[in-house]
């Protein structure tokens, strides 16, 4: 990651990770043995039941495999986020700008991977007002953090997606409603989990992003399985080292939660 203030940063990372200073590669000791060039297949058993049984998960291409982009979350709770991206979506120009793709593992203060979830982006918004900031960072007590949340259809139409589409997910129905995954049910509001993401895009830990990232996940059954509305706003304090590149966003992103041994990284 090339920050400005790199050096002292990215030592920093691979203290963390247990790299020995003068190694080239910044992304080792990584769990499942993941690294940026490897190769992650999965099992599309769960997906195609997924895609079929209506879920919004579509079946992920079989030759986008390929790890970009790694990256560590800190949390404000024990354990600790890993994701291995398939696509940054960094870009708002490039045409796959909606695709961000990522294998999420948690990995528990043991050291043992006890989630992991694949995740693509739904669609992505930017908060315009300071209402709006302060509801998708949960920080007024409502908004992110709330029981539930719901996706309505003609919120789907409007990203381009087809009636045929709408109808195997939505059946005859307007809306979606699913049920926050953390916290107490009975509560209506439960305050969103805070992390810092680091992400670095090249071996040599040149290039990569830092944000700040405020989110909850939802979720609700699709045919005995659980998919999951990870709402996540996200603060990016530099990109490259760049921190001219600040902003703020909200990503909604679906997952399928996966078995480890569905999971191979080569």
């Amino acid at each position: 990651m090339a920050w400005n203030d790199a050096y002292k940063y990215v030592r920093g990372i691979a203290a963390r990770h247990g790299i020995a200073e003068g190694e080239k590669r910044e992304d080792q000791s990584l769990p499942l043995g993941a690294r940026i060039g490897g190769i992650l297949s999965m099992q599309m058993t769960p997906f195609i039941h997924a895609n079929t049984s209506g879920s919004l998960m579509q079946i992920p291409a079989l030759a986008d495999n390929l790890i970009k982009a790694v990256s560590r979350v800190d949390l404000d709770m024990k354990g600790m986020l890993y994701r291995y991206y398939l696509s940054t979506g960094d870009d708002d120009s490039a045409a796959d700008q909606a695709q961000e793709k990522f294998l999420q593992l948690y990995q528990d203060s043991e050291g043992k991977v006890s989630e992991l979830m694949y995740c693509t982006r739904l669609t992505r918004m930017i908060p315009e007002s300071a209402e709006d900031q302060e509801a998708f960072m949960g920080s007024a007590g409502y908004g992110l953090g709330d029981k539930t949340y719901t996706l309505w259809r003609e919120q789907l139409a409007g990203l381009g997606w087809d009636e045929a589409d709408l109808g195997a997910v939505f059946g005859d129905a307007d809306s979606l409603t699913y049920q926050r995954d953390a916290g107490n049910p009975a509560a209506e509001f439960v305050p969103p989990f805070k992390g810092t993401e680091t992400r670095i895009d090249d071996a040599a830990g040149e290039h990569g992003l830092k944000q700040q990232i405020i989110f909850m996940p939802y979720s609700r059954d699709v045919a005995g399985t659980p998919e999951y509305l990870l709402i996540s706003t996200e603060i990016v304090a530099d990109q490259d080292g760049d921190a001219t590149r600040r902003g703020i966003h909200v990503d909604f992103m679906i997952g399928l939660p996966l078995a480890q041994d569905r999971v191979v990284i080569q």
